[in-house]
């Protein structure tokens, strides 16, 4: 029974599920929106709004902790952008609006900053 156990695997192992989601952060973070699966985008959305939540701070510590996870021209927007962008929102800096299924019959969404 999965009582309790938040989060979804993706029938991945962890290391390929930390990448995606990484690469979908990135994605996000640099072009400001982003279309892709409901499932994937209820799960990237409260990994994105936490880094944001660090990098309405700039301090030396912040920057390290975002920086093990994203290249440099990432780190930048986010501190020079997109930070300041936010500081007097206390949170919800996603927006998850449902879009058509695909073939497949998965449901598509557009999962884009505030």
């Amino acid at each position: 029974m999965r009582h309790r156990k938040k989060g979804r695997k993706f029938g991945m192992v962890r290391k390929v599920r930390r990448a995606l989601l990484k690469g979908l952060a990135r994605s996000l973070v640099l072009h400001g929106h982003i279309k892709t699966t409901e499932a994937k985008a209820k799960e990237t959305r409260p990994f994105v709004e936490k880094l944001i939540t660090r990098s309405k701070h700039d301090t030396i510590a912040n920057r390290r902790l975002i920086a093990r996870l994203f290249d440099k021209k990432t780190v930048n927007k986010m501190f020079t952008e997109i930070g300041p962008k936010y500081a007097e929102r206390r949170g919800g800096y996603a927006r998850i609006t449902r879009l058509n299924k695909r073939t497949d019959n998965a449901q598509m969404v557009m999962l884009e900053l505030v």
